[in-house]
Order: structure tokens, then C-alpha cells, then sequence
């Protein structure tokens, strides 16, 4: 038999519902507790109970005085239980949390890469955020008490049969509440939940292209996109607020005319002599008492839709992208890098955008990567350290593929540059370290040096403990750049892969950038260079030429330039290494 989605993902075999499990016994705990303040809650009921029938009667003060005493002890034992039956609720959402972050981190780090664009950003961070915070309200302890309700019926039932129908007459009316809130407030909740992302998208947008926005006047423009979407979501969340609020509202009414139904009912039976004076307060208060739960539960039933969507999402998102498990640890490599047939297209497209790349090189060697704009050489440079998937072939590292090394591993290995330079809030020295937990002083220094940065750092007043905010905002671009390739450089990779390195550079740093490939195929190491200017290709022996994708010419640097740049008379030549401002992305 199939089980059903919203159970099947409860499973402890899913990674969330594995985690929920650890959990299991505080939720035990909590499910004694909760037993316990429900029997509690009694004590309102019985204590009015006692002294319309039993105090008034017989005007025995001493009895009044000890049911105050013994009332009051068990109130304060019914508060302590709250109390701490709460604090556990907040402790297994900040459990689960705990259990979860890394593992959900990772999949926001590792989605991009194989999803591209469509990803869902940092959306799995919110959704576990959602979880939490569900977990950590009052929505889970009202889930707690409604299984209760059919108790206090009984009770009510016990009193006098007619006390019992109206409180049920109310339960069914409440019960039907929450299935209709159910009902009308899954769709609006999704696709406020969608609406959400969008907009936060846009935002994050704007925020990366803010000179852009504001140097060609585009952000009047884009700013009205993204109020339209925002009004969008405004007017869906408005939808889903407005029958979790409307339907909670009815809910208080019902459960106020409830209680005033049960006195009414409860006076007829006294008029009638079929109940006591006493019966008509302890019905009202314990009827009340039922049906708080529920009530409970409808004001807090947005909650729980945002949580299981979000349960949902996240258990999707985990079970594709399930926990790698540890490959067999292989010797660093040392002699060589193959590219075998390698075709690449981006995450979640089907265009291919590099196709049947091939070449090798030794230890010592080093290789420039030229050819037009749109020609495929950034996304070649992403196959080759790992972060692109090929669709076909492979890039091995003495013989071993990429995906036999962990992730972890292979980094060490590799050296990357990338073409859009971002470094992280932190110090100079932890850029550069890779924020290693036990960085090597002198291998940054070596790094920076290697890099021809060590002047610049330790001339800033903290040295490499400055702090170069997000993003790196305190440096220029190219500062950057060359903070990033001491970054590429450090630990002495064997393979160090710069995509378009220089294009923030002056003389100075192209002759720093020249002097590290030099020192890295000095080394051992193998090196690949991506570069729209002859200068950044000096310090290479080989180049390989692409073009629409796929490769025109690959060999020793000065044959191949020799006939890339021959001209034939009245003819353009098809390849011309060129100066482009700013660089451009292939």
C-alpha cells in the first residue's frame, strides 16, 4: 500500500524525519507532561464543582480554605509543567535545528551547481527556520491537547447528557472549522510562499548590480518590478492571513457562545432539579476547556501550513541531494591533468556550451585558453575543478577522476581564480587561508608572496588581521584579484586554474600574475589560464584555442599563436587576442 506524502515524509528512513526521531524521546516527554497538565486543567471544573455543592451548602470555611490551598498547589504545578513542557518544545526545534544547518547549508552551496539559475537560493535555510520556529510555539502543545477533547466530552457527558450534546454540537462546529481553515488556506499559503522567493530574488538582485542600477538609471525601473511583485505577495499573504484570521475569530466567538449555551443548558437543568447549581459552572469552564485546542490550533494553523510546506521543500531538496559518503582517500596528485572528451553544459540547461575538449598536461606545464566571448572557456574552467558536472568525459588528476575525491580532498589540490572575484567577511589572512581552522602563517605569507601582495597587506594598518568587510568592500578591484590568487595559491596546488586573471590588474600585477604561473610549473604544478590579453599568457607553453565550443587548435605556444594570428590578404583573421575593458565572461 502507498503511504501517503505527509506521512511517508515523517519517516525516520528521510533525513528530517530521521532527525525528528532523535528527538523521540523528548517528545515523550512531552506527551507525559501534556497528560499531566490536561488532567490539571480539571482542577477549575472540580474546584467550582466542590464549592457550589459542597462549601455553600454546609458554610464550612475550612473546607473553603482547604480546597484554596489544594487548587492553588495544583496550579502551580500546572504552570511549572507549562513551563518546562514549552522549554523542551523550544529545545527540540533548536535540536533539530542543530542537527540540520550544516547539512542544509551544504545543500544551499552544492544546489546551484546542479541546478543553475532555477535553484531555490537560500530558501532551504528559511524553510528550516520555518521548522524551528513551529516547533518552538504554542502550535505543536495545542496538537498535544486536542487528542483530549473526546476526554472532557465524556466528562461533560458524565455531568448531564444534555451539557454533553451541546459541548459536542460545539466540538463538530470547531472540528469543522479547522478542516475548512485547512482547506482555504493550503493554496494561499503556497503561493505566498513562492511570491516570497521571487521577491527576495529581485532584492538580492538589485543589491549585486547596484552600480549598474544607479549608474544607467535603471533603478526606478527595476524598483517598480519588483514593487509589483511585492504587492503580489502582499495581496496573497493578505489572503492567507485573512481566513486563518477570519475563521480563528469565528472560532473565539463559537467557543464564547459555547460556553454561555452550556450555563443556559446548565440553568434549565437546575430549574428542572436535574443538575446542580454546581454542574452549571464546572460544564461551562470544562466545555471551554475542550474546546481551547482547537481554537489553539486555528489561530496558530498558518504556522503549521508554512512549517509543512517547508517540511516538504526540505525533504525534496535532501533526498536529491543526498549525503555523500567519503571516498577512498588517494595519494596527492603529482604528474598530470587529462581532459577526456569533456563536454560541459550549465546546470539546468540542455544547451552545450563547450564539446569534446581534449588535452593533457605534465607536471611543469602550463596552458593559456583563448577564443572569442560565448566560446566556452569559463565554462571549461568550471568542469575542470570540479563544480560543473561534465555530461560527457572526464577530467582526471593522475588518472582518477574528479568525483573520486571528496570534495574536501580535491580542494587542497586545486588552485581557483575565478572570473567574478568575491571574497568573504573575514581578515585578510583567513581569505587567503581558505578559513582553515589551523592556518600555516608562513603558507599565507608564501601565498602572498607568490601572489606579489605581501607589500600591499602589510602596508594596511592591521597587516593580514585586517578586515575587509563583506564581500571585501574595503579593497578595490584589484586588490581583490590579487588577494583571490594568493587565495588560489595557497597550500602549493597541483593544479591552479585562473579564469581571465588580469582583468583588473596594472603592469604591476600582470608581472605578478606571470611570476606566480612561473613559480607554480617551477614547482610541479600545472597551471590553466583564461585570458583576453597576450599578457596573460606569457608565462604559459601551451595554448589551446576554442571557438562556439569546441576546440580549434591546441598545442606549443608559439605554433599555435603563429597560426592563429596568420592573416590571409582581404580576409579577417577568425581568432584576435584583443584588450577588452573589464574583461568579458565566456
Amino acid at each position: 500500500m502507498r503511504v501517503p506524502t505527509q506521512f511517508s515524509a515523517l519517516s525516520p528512513n528521510t533525513e528530517l524525519g530521521g532527525a525528528l526521531n532523535a528527538c523521540r524521546s523528548a517528545f515523550i516527554g512531552v506527551g507525559v507532561m501534556s497528560f499531566v497538565i490536561n488532567f490539571l486543567y480539571l482542577t477549575g471544573s472540580f474546584f467550582m464543582l466542590e464549592v457550589y455543592d459542597r462549601v455553600l451548602p454546609s458554610r464550612s470555611v475550612p473546607t473553603l480554605v482547604g480546597l484554596i490551598i489544594l487548587a492553588g498547589g495544583l496550579y502551580v504545578v500546572q504552570g511549572v509543567l507549562d513551563l518546562i513542557r514549552s522549554r523542551i518544545l523550544i529545545r527540540i526545534g533548536s535540536t533539530l535545528d542543530e542537527m540540520l544547518s550544516q547539512r542544509v547549508y551544504d545543500v544551499v552551496v552544492r544546489l546551484p551547481l546542479l541546478a543553475g539559475n532555477r535553484a531555490e537560493g537560500l530558501q532551504p535555510l528559511r524553510d528550516l527556520d520555518n521548522i524551528r520556529s513551529f516547533l518552538s510555539g504554542m502550535g505543536p502543545g495545542a496538537l498535544f491537547d486536542i487528542p483530549w477533547l473526546p476526554i472532557y466530552l465524556v466528562i461533560c457527558f458524565l455531568f448531564h447528557p444534555l451539557i454533553g450534546l451541546t459541548a459536542l454540537f460545539g466540538a463538530i462546529i470547531l472540528i469543522s472549522l479547522t478542516v475548512l481553515t485547512e482547506y482555504l488556506t493550503h493554496g494561499p499559503a503556497k503561493r505566498s510562499t513562492n511570491l516570497a522567493m521571487r521577491r527576495q530574488d529581485m532584492a538580492l538582485a538589485s543589491r549585486r548590480n547596484a552600480e549598474v542600477l544607479v549608474a544607467m538609471g535603471m533603478s526606478g525601473r527595476v524598483g517598480k518590478a519588483w514593487e509589483k511583485s511585492n504587492r503580489d505577495y502582499l495581496a496573497s499573504n493578505q489572503r492567507a492571513s485573512d481566513v486563518a484570521g477570519g475563521l480563528g475569530a469565528i472560532a473565539k466567538v463559537l467557543r464564547m457562545m459555547l460556553q454561555s449555551a452550556v450555563l443556559g443548558v446548565g440553568a434549565y437543568l437546575v430549574i428542572n432539579q436535574s443538575a446542580t447549581a454546581g454542574i452549571i459552572i464546572a460544564g461551562s469552564i470544562l466545555s471551554a476547556r475542550a474546546l481551547a485546542p482547537v481554537d489553539l490550533a486555528i489561530a496558530h494553523w498558518k504556522g503549521f501550513v508554512a512549517a509543512r510546506q517547508s517540511w516538504a521543500r526540505l525533504n525534496r531538496l535532501l533526498g536529491t541531494l543526498p549525503t555523500q559518503a567519503p571516498p577512498t582517500l588517494l595519494e596527492e596528485p603529482r604528474k598530470k591533468l587529462s581532459v577526456e572528451g569533456v563536454t560541459v553544459n550549465p546546470p539546468g540547461e540542455q544547451k552545450i556550451v563547450a564539446q569534446d575538449i581534449t588535452f593533457a598536461l605534465e607536471a611543469g606545464q602550463a596552458v593559456g585558453i583563448i577564443g572569442p566571448s560565448g566560446s566556452g572557456k569559463s565554462s571549461l574552467v568550471r568542469a575542470l575543478v570540479g563544480v560543473w558536472h561534465p555530461v560527457r568525459g572526464k577530467v582526471r588528476l593522475d588518472g582518477a577522476a574528479l568525483d573520486q575525491w571528496a570534495p574536501e580532498v580535491l580542494g587542497r589540490h586545486v588552485g581557483y581564480l575565478p572570473q567574478d572575484v568575491e571574497l568573504f567577511s573575514g581578515t585578510i589572512a583567513q581569505n587567503i587561508s581558505r578559513f582553515d581552522d589551523a592556518p600555516d602563517s608562513e603558507a599565507i605569507i608564501a601565498a602572498a608572496r607568490s601572489a606579489g601582495v605581501h607589500d600591499l597587506i602589510i602596508g594596511m594598518r592591521d597587516g593580514y588581521d585586517t578586515q575587509i568587510g563583506d564581500q571585501g568592500s574595503i579593497l578595490s578591484a584589484g586588490q581583490a584579484q590579487r588577494i583571490a590568487l594568493a587565495r588560489a595559491l595557497y597550500g602549493n596546488p597541483f593544479m591552479v586554474v585562473l579564469d581571465e586573471p588580469n582583468s583588473n590588474l596594472d603592469s604591476e600585477g600582470d608581472a605578478a600574475l606571470n611570476a606566480a604561473v612561473r613559480s607554480v610549473r617551477t614547482r610541479g604544478g600545472v597551471v590553466v589560464v583564461v585570458a583576453h590579453r597576450p599578457v596573460g599568457i606569457e608565462a604559459v607553453d601551451l595554448i589551446l584555442v576554442l571557438k562556439e565550443g569546441r576546440a580549434q587548435a591546441f598545442g606549443p605556444k608559439e605554433a599555435v599563436l603563429g597560426q592563429v594570428l596568420q592573416r590571409a590578404p582581404g580576409s579577417p583573421p577568425p581568432i584576435k587576442i584583443v584588450s577588452e575593458a573589464g574583461g568579458s565572461k565566456s
